[in-house]
């Protein structure tokens, strides 16, 4: 039995960036990964609008 190779992970659909898409994996909740992107894409809007 080898070591398992090493994933890269996916880019987000609108920013196309890893680490927002780890973000969302994080802040996921009960498999959730929409309502997760929703959240943090309206975080997102809320700081720009500042």
């Amino acid at each position: 039995r080898g070591t398992a190779e090493k994933r890269t992970a996916k880019s987000d659909p609108i920013f196309r960036n890893q680490l927002v898409n780890m973000v969302v994996n994080r802040i996921m909740k009960d498999g959730k990964k929409s309502l997760s992107y929703q959240i943090l894409y309206r975080a997102v809007k809320k700081i720009q609008q500042k």
